[in-house]
């Protein structure tokens, strides 16, 4: 089986695939200094009640944003499975060119949903990921990776917005069903998620004329049902589209040999 683990900025979720199709999927708020053991004790409970015994696993891939969580990711895979993980990295094998000035640039995750999205879609395509940033990511009818866009997340707005506006409350998201507000919490809940919406098709509207030609749009995140029901643009959802990513970049690349002495300072770089 294969241990899969996609750490974002919020949170980090593992998940395990057994070679027909996932077998479960945890998530985690996402702290740079969690110890490997502080997780073991997590994600091996989790195991045990899914019936996964952990001595099936014989792989593991870790696709992250968050470089200083990568050594405790490390030795969670080494010490407590046994195997050594793949890391996703632009000079793995992905299958189709980053056209893009700064391979190394590229964050993770935005590669993983361009691999899925072209495996599973095909283009050309964009992908809306609506995490701690707002992604869109373009992908050409031949896989390529040619770059995208990125704004604010939907909660970092509203955080922003509470914090530097005394008299404004802190909100939760929801589709407001006036666009004009009556009061304050309505009208800064219709500008958040009216507002996301605009942005939404504004910026695909953009994408697609200067791209020439129309693309197929597929959302991801927590956030992309609730947005999705005010827009027509979005045409699919895949909640599991950055997993399915980092299990085809692992099929795609050889199994890394296993490393128990190395020092921190080289594994953290």
């Amino acid at each position: 089986m294969l241990l899969v683990v996609d750490a974002g900025n919020t949170n980090i979720v593992f998940a395990i695939h057994d070679g027909d199709g996932w077998r479960g999927s945890w998530r985690i708020a996402t702290e740079a200094q969690r110890t490997s053991d502080e997780y073991a004790v997590w994600l091996l409970t989790l195991l045990t009640h899914s019936g996964l015994k952990r001595e099936l696993v014989t792989r593991a891939v870790i696709g992250t944003v968050v470089p200083a969580a990568l050594y405790h990711l490390r030795r969670l895979c080494r010490d407590w499975f046994d195997v050594e993980p793949l890391v996703a990295r632009s000079n793995l094998d992905w299958g189709f060119d980053i056209r893009i000035d700064n391979p190394d640039e590229v964050g993770a995750d935005r590669l993983l949903n361009a691999l899925a999205a072209h495996h599973t879609y095909k283009g050309p395509l964009v992908v809306i990921d609506f995490g701690t940033a707002t992604t869109f990511d373009v992908v050409a009818a031949d896989g390529a990776y040619l770059g995208g866009v990125i704004a604010p997340g939907i909660n970092l707005s509203i955080e922003a917005l509470h914090r530097a506006a005394a008299r404004l409350p802190r909100i939760g998201i929801g589709r407001p069903q006036a666009v004009i507000g009556r009061s304050t919490v309505p009208a800064m809940q219709s500008g958040i998620y009216w507002g996301y919406v605009g942005m939404i098709e504004g910026l695909v509207a953009r994408i697609q004329a200067e791209f020439g030609e129309r693309l197929k749009v597929i959302a991801t995140g927590g956030l992309a049902p609730l947005l999705a029901e005010g827009t027509t643009v979005i045409e699919r959802i895949d909640p599991d589209i950055t997993l399915d990513g980092l299990r085809m970049l692992a099929d795609r690349n050889p199994v890394p040999t296993l490393q128990r002495e190395r020092s921190r300072l080289s594994e953290s770089d």
